[in-house]
């Protein structure tokens, strides 16, 4: 079950791509974007991060925070985040504890048994931490709407 609109953002503890870790509670104060994503390196998680790269200023302009999650590990993370010269805080939940504490894991994702992969999902949380906006794909070839994203941060407490 997923986190519902209206409710306490759960926190976490996740590692950025520097091995640090980072808790959403840090990044409160500001508007976040969590945007969770089933893989590095694959073609639509690409477009869908450098989507979000490419509107930085946009989110800056409403004081928000964009943070990409996904299941894989920090060094996949770094090289990923680098390859594609992301702005923005890649963290790894390698440990499938952020994907099951908001309800986006995607068990045998591909077919592939036992392997769990974090869901495209989208989540934005207002400055007050409860999440304004969710939404949430059981296809990992369906990108966002991110003009609805863009739309929901600015309307975000």
């Amino acid at each position: 079950m997923s986190i519902e609109v209206g409710t306490k953002a759960p926190d976490f503890a996740l590692y950025d791509t520097d091995r640090k870790e980072r808790k959403l509670s840090e990044f409160l104060g500001k508007k976040v974007v969590l945007a969770f994503y089933p893989g590095a390196f694959t073609g639509v998680c690409t477009k869908e991060m450098c989507t979000f790269r490419d509107s930085m200023s946009r989110f800056n302009d409403v004081n928000a925070n964009v943070i990409g999650i996904s299941v894989d590990p920090p060094f996949s993370n770094k090289a990923f985040a680098e390859q594609n010269k992301l702005n923005f805080p890649i963290l790894s939940d390698y440990e499938r504890k952020g994907v099951r504490l908001y309800g986006v894991f995607h068990d045998d994702f591909l077919g592939l048994k036992g392997y769990t992969a974090a869901k495209r999902a989208v989540f934005v949380i207002g400055t007050d931490g409860k999440v304004s906006y969710k939404w949430i794909s059981d296809n990992p070839g369906v990108e966002p709407q991110y003009e609805e994203v863009i739309k929901a941060v600015q309307q975000a407490r």
